[in-house]
């Protein structure tokens, strides 16, 4: 099959004939359909992102497509059906512990590592064998909407970070990182969940206009000046107690961005940790601990997300609550993964989508 495999980190990714996978117990082998690019690919190639990755392997992480065979113990899939490839990969024989890995991107330390060396090969090919519990039945699907439902690969991190929040209708969120990509998807998701209002601070005064004028009067923006003082007050006036935040800010933030917007929760508040602040160095994130204690500030780190939120954001799809035609999606074949990976990281506004066509 073709695929574009990543030889040695540093290097350009090369599309080439590669081995067809071979089906296993357990697995499920898809065509793919279309594979979403992350605008911050070309960081993982280069090594600037750290991650834990052992070359030579197919890139690409999460696919639609459809299924061409399955294991002898899958029950309800079948040949034909339209999927949405999962690429969070979690060990068997730890269920209290799992090691993770994402399929054809990183790995989440030694137990990690020992996954990918067995679902090594990501999306950026023809055919891509993904455990069976990864694989998300979509039911039927128009053709022409399947590469929409790339856009899944995103909304499932913020969505996961909202469940681990335990966001309830009506209740007030705050997304820390509104403006990028995964955080303009965190704004959609929280939504679609009932949020009654979302405050969005940010510097990029564009985008908060553009998330205004796509979600209307419960978007609350924030232009952040850099004074901390009066940065937490805003976030904590403009739409009266925040009852959950949420920290989505990639690496390159500063942790005094992620600090300020915590420090506006209420007080019994919740925060969530899932961005990608401190990765590359830098401050800590120093909190004051008798804040945190005594106004019984609940902070948790979520890496990912549960087994099972792919199968409930589908459901909110589904529904109607959550529109994935509002991204733009642009599409590249595969032998233009070059291209690919350059338009992602310049086209980088809210709700925009590359993916490749295999």
């Amino acid at each position: 099959m073709k695929a574009a495999v990543l030889k040695t980190i540093g290097h350009s990714l090369e599309v080439m004939e590669w081995p067809d996978p071979q089906l296993g117990t357990g697995e499920v082998l898809v065509e793919v359909g279309y594979a979403p690019v992350l605008p911050y690919t070309k960081d993982v190639i280069t090594g600037k992102r750290q991650y834990l990755l052992e070359p030579p392997l197919v890139l690409g992480a999460g696919a639609v497509g459809r299924v061409l065979q399955v294991g002898p113990d899958a029950t309800v899939l079948k040949p034909g059906d339209w999927v949405l490839c999962d690429a969070t990969v979690r060990a068997r024989d730890n269920p209290l512990f799992p090691d993770i890995t994402l399929q054809g991107w990183s790995a989440r330390g030694e137990g990690g590592l020992v996954l990918q060396r067995y679902f090594r090969d990501g999306s950026f090919a023809e055919k891509i064998r993904v455990p069976t519990e990864c694989v998300v039945p979509l039911g039927e699907v128009d053709a022409s909407f399947a590469p929409y439902w790339c856009a899944m690969g995103t909304l499932l991190v913020p969505f996961g970070g909202l469940v681990a929040g335990h966001l309830q209708p009506g209740e007030t969120v705050l997304i820390s990182g509104a403006t990028g990509n995964f955080g303009s998807s965190a704004v959609a998701v929280a939504l679609a969940m009932g949020a009654g209002a979302v405050v969005t601070p940010g510097r990029n005064v564009k985008m908060l206009d553009e998330l205004v004028r796509r979600f209307g009067a419960r978007i609350k923006p924030v232009v952040l000046t850099g004074d901390a003082i009066t940065d937490q007050e805003a976030m904590r006036s403009v739409a009266g107690p925040v009852d959950l935040v949420l920290d989505i800010l990639p690496p390159s933030v500063s942790s005094e961005v992620s600090r300020n917007a915590l420090l506006a929760v209420r007080p019994y508040g919740r925060v969530v940790l899932m961005g990608g602040v401190g990765m590359l160095g830098g401050p800590e994130l120093e909190l004051p601990y008798p804040w945190i204690m005594r106004n019984n500030i609940t902070i948790r780190g979520t890496w990912m997300y549960s087994s099972d939120t792919p199968v409930k954001l589908v459901r909110l799809v589904k529904s109607g609550l959550l529109n994935l035609q509002q991204w733009r999606v642009t599409k590249f074949p595969l032998n233009q993964i070059d291209a690919a990976l350059h338009f992602a990281a310049v086209d980088q506004e809210p709700f925009t989508l590359t993916v490749v066509e295999p």
